[in-house]
């Protein structure tokens, strides 16, 4: 059993009482909220006439429904608008702040809590979105919740939860060229399963997560969910406390010295003790590209698609309906598969770093005439430093289209959408069948540089060739 890590000690001291069920009530530090899953949990909060517990530790944005090309209001989508209407008069009656199109800090709520400070280590986070995982990214127990457990955190504070056991991933070495934070989560997910996650929370430690930049840690910490775990993070260090200095909810001054005296002691005792440990190199890793359904079914950008035949009966099955639905054939290189779309976006991949690489990549490049790609980054703020760094310029001389934040097509809740059988390189965290608004849309999930790459050459491209 787990001990001594700081899964352990953000539990413990979050932990209200034993409930008669046998899970345990847990107070939830930070709630953030959005358009899609919280009406009905307010709706249920009136009908029983309840108010938000704590609408200090409450926090709103839109972003999930949101267009990308024109935010003009009213939505073109009856149903868009509805959502958003509905957000406003609850953040109004419930007296929350909502961070809305004129605040000039609206965004994918995974952006905008960690760089307006929100996010701090050792709290309890609750959103309704599976991605929460993001912000374990700072030494945090981050949870997606359902529309019931939302009600739940407005009206008490708490969530009803089970204990986990702790998997420590160790990362050592070195990563090659051309591989980023988001390969590094594929090659997790790929050799450990997309279940094999199930009942742990994931610590990611090592050499490699250990130079890794907030940013880097906030993408594998957003996939942890696609690998079966509940939660996933980093413990937080001299970077994780440099990230927050000066953020507008962070504290200041003092405070700030005193809270980093706290951050410090969350982090995993060095004689910790875990339930599971495993060890990759760095070095192994290369540019990863999913080919079917599961963001599990991946391989490096050099090698040749899986023989179902040597899979176990339950791989084989899934494997067999990824390729039947993907159109691609075992023993096939993934290098040269061609694309339709290229986005570059979602929480996993729309922080200015993200942007930054891709637009090195693209910069004085086109993009190939069969691809319809765009970036859309992942906050208003984002939005506003990449313009003031003439990124906007590099991506629309390229080809691309620069859109407003927003979750756009990593689910397609909105107007951007895959059209038929088009084949979708993808910087976002899903590549289930529907996930980008086609039932026949084909979707490869893989870095943002690999995405720019892909957008130039028209087809799945080893980002490693562009970077030499």
């Amino acid at each position: 059993m787990a001990q001594g890590t700081l899964y352990n000690k953000v539990w413990d001291s979050h932990v209200v009482d034993k409930l008669p069920t046998g899970q345990y009530q847990l107070f939830i530090g930070l709630h953030l909220i959005h358009e899609v899953t919280s009406p009905q949990a307010f709706d249920m909060l009136s009908e029983k006439g309840l108010s938000v517990a704590y609408p200090n530790r409450t926090f709103a944005t839109v972003d999930h429904i949101v267009p990308t090309d024109s935010q003009a209001r009213p939505f073109q989508d009856g149903q868009a608008e509805a959502m958003m209407s509905a957000l406003e008069k609850n953040a109004r009656k419930f007296g929350l702040q909502f961070f809305s199109f004129n605040t000039g800090q609206q965004g994918i709520v995974h952006i905008i809590g960690p760089e307006l400070g929100l996010t701090q280590p050792g709290m309890t986070i609750a959103c309704g979105d599976s991605h929460t995982s993001t912000h374990g990214a700072f030494g945090t127990l981050a949870f997606g919740v359902g529309t019931t457990q939302i009600r739940d955190v407005l009206a008490t504070q708490c969530l009803a939860m089970d204990p986990l056991k702790v998997r420590r991933i160790n990362v050592n070495g070195r990563l090659g060229p051309g591989v980023y934070a988001k390969d590094v989560m594929l090659y997790i997910i790929h050799q450990l399963g997309v279940k094999g996650g199930i009942g742990y929370a994931y610590e990611y430690g090592g050499a490699v997560f250990d130079r890794m930049t907030m940013d880097e840690r906030m993408t594998v910490c957003n996939m942890s969910i696609e690998g079966g775990a509940r939660v996933g993070y980093v413990n937080p260090d001299e970077t994780t406390f440099e990230y927050l200095r000066g953020r507008k909810f962070a504290p200041s001054g003092l405070a700030f010295d005193k809270a980093v005296e706290y951050w410090r002691s969350v982090a995993s005792s060095p004689d910790a003790q875990y339930d599971d440990v495993v060890d990759f190199e760095g070095a192994a890793i290369e540019p990863m590209v999913t080919w079917g359904v599961t963001p599990g079914q991946s391989v490096g950008v050099s090698d040749r698609l899986p023989d179902p035949d040597a899979m176990s009966p339950e791989d084989k099955k899934s494997a067999e309906f990824a390729y039947n639905h993907m159109g691609l054939k075992p023993g096939s290189p993934i290098k040269g598969t061609p694309i339709d779309v290229a986005f570059i976006g979602s929480c996993t991949n729309s922080r200015i770093s993200d942007l930054r690489e891709a637009a090195r990549v693209v910069q004085g490049h086109k993009v190939a005439n069969s691809v319809k790609a765009f970036v859309v980054p992942g906050s208003q703020q984002v939005k506003q430093q990449a313009e003031e760094e003439k990124l906007d310029e590099v991506f629309r001389e390229a080809g691309f289209d620069w859109r407003g934040a927003g979750c756009s097509m990593c689910l397609a809740m909105n107007p951007d959408k895959l059209v038929g059988s088009q084949i979708s390189a993808s910087s976002s965290n899903r590549n289930f069948v529907g996930r980008q608004g086609s039932k026949e849309g084909r979707t490869l999930l893989m870095s943002p540089a690999m995405v720019a790459a892909a957008a130039i050459e028209g087809r799945v491209a080893d980002i490693r060739e562009f970077l030499s």
